[in-house]
């Protein structure tokens, strides 16, 4: 990773153990070095399941570097909160939503992003991801 700003990486689901263990797995596989910055955002604000808005502005809030900001959600209120943000213009300039698996994509994100790369790049790794086969 270079000295420069890199993409930071937000995971957001609907249970904040899911999100803290994927965002665990992810910086772990990516050591060897400057690992991007990563946020789970998971849970509701109660601690229950659920998805909050808040939750997710404050782990973007704190992995923006200005080199943009890669969020990947599991699935249903979760990807309609984070739209939601987007459409609103409320997430840091250059937040996107990765059209991606959660755990894989995750992976691969923060493994891109770590390297140095920019957004798009890290948007489409975490995406590629869909085509890991396990047979």
């Amino acid at each position: 990773m270079s000295g420069g700003p890199v993409v930071g990486i937000v995971l957001v689901s609907h249970s904040a153990a899911v999100a803290e263990s994927v965002a665990e797995l992810a910086r772990g596989l990516a050591a060897g070095g400057a690992v991007a910055p990563v946020a789970p955002a998971g849970g509701a604000v109660d601690g229950g399941l659920g998805t909050s808005a808040e939750l997710v502005l404050a782990a973007a809030a704190s992995v923006d570097q200005g080199a943009g900001v890669a969020l990947l959600a599991d699935l249903g209120s979760s990807v309609l909160t984070v739209k939601a943000l987007l459409e609103d213009e409320e997430l840091p300039a250059g937040s996107r939503l990765a059209d991606a698996p959660f755990l894989e994509g995750a992976v691969a994100a923060v493994v891109a992003a770590s390297a140095g790369a920019p957004l798009d790049a890290v948007v489409a790794a975490a995406a590629e991801a869909y085509a890991y086969r396990k047979a």
